[in-house]
């Protein structure tokens, strides 16, 4: 039984028609949104509220503590475990996000390279100490190809793709994943024009902080948010965060955020442009679903 995934850009309409794909084929959804993984990031990453799951079950999402830090190693082995019981309960399994890797880490073949704290931590000490040119510097001299293809403010990636090097020998680009499905699969992408997208984006952001997201953000706060180096920095909480400590008024944290969301999401359709394996679709086709249904059963 192939998975079914939907990918796409933030904003495109992602969650509605994973949604309606399990209702309509009797599925079960696994995340691969990388910050929908946190309990209590709700408002925040978009998350569909318990109410509006018409009843069908959900897995990986809030697993994480705010205070730990994301591993796609960890997600792959536990969304592959998901996927399997999704199967075996002759469910069928639906992959629903926007973070390329995470959806990669599952549906293709890659193993992922080790990790050493110290050695991550030096590399850190090293970035906050010489700034980030000369590391990228590094990263240029002895893997050009990763360093081409890590976005220039993307610290934790340099810092990871450092440390792989300095544990294996090898090239970062190495070990990044190929284009071949470790099990049957059908990707389905939500196609979306860029101007129309930009004014989701902020129309999303706007509904976000009027839905409480600085509520939230102050109990997450109390709740250990600043010790966690990937929660912290997640697209609306560290700029809640800024306009919590009165660095940002409300107005221009929320400004931020569709900036920065807008970054985002151009950067998401990078990832997933060059996937010709990807099936894209009209995100308001009236026959979304059903153009959708009708790939997931050529699969």
């Amino acid at each position: 039984m192939s998975v079914i995934a939907v990918v796409g850009p933030t904003a495109s309409g992602k969650s509605d028609l994973a949604l309606n794909l399990a209702e309509r084929l009797g599925g079960e959804i696994v995340n691969a949104d990388a910050m929908q993984i946190y309990r209590g990031m709700d408002i925040g990453t978009a998350k569909v509220p318990v109410g509006q799951r018409r009843g069908i079950a959900h897995h990986q999402l809030d697993v994480l503590d705010v205070r730990q830090e994301a591993s796609v190693a960890a997600y792959q082995r536990e969304a592959r475990l998901d996927l399997a019981g999704v199967r075996s309960r002759r469910h069928r399994p639906i992959l629903v996000g926007g973070s390329g890797l995470y959806v990669r880490a599952v549906l293709d073949r890659l193993e992922i390279p080790p990790t050493d704290p110290a050695v991550r931590a030096r590399l850190q000490d090293e970035l906050a100490q010489g700034g980030i040119e000369a590391l990228q510097a590094r990263l240029v001299r002895a893997d050009p190809v990763a360093a081409q293809s890590i976005h220039s403010n993307n610290e934790r990636r340099l810092v990871r793709a450092l440390e792989v090097i300095e544990l294996t020998g090898q090239p970062f680009s190495a070990t990044l994943p190929t284009r071949e499905y470790d099990l049957p699969a059908v990707m389905i992408g939500l196609r979306i024009p860029r101007p129309e997208l930009d004014c989701r984006i902020a129309a999303r952001v706007h509904q976000m902080w009027d839905a409480g997201l600085l509520d939230e953000v102050r109990r997450l706060d109390a709740a250990g948010l600043r010790e966690g180096r990937t929660a912290a920095k997640a697209l609306g909480y560290s700029q809640a965060l800024a306009h919590l400590d009165g660095l940002l008024s409300a107005e221009q944290a929320a400004e931020d955020t569709i900036v920065s969301t807008r970054r985002f999401a151009r950067r998401q359709e990078s990832w997933f442009r060059p996937d010709l394996r990807i099936h894209w679709l009209d995100h308001d086709d009236p026959r979304l679903t059903d153009r959708a249904l009708d790939l997931a059963g050529s699969a």
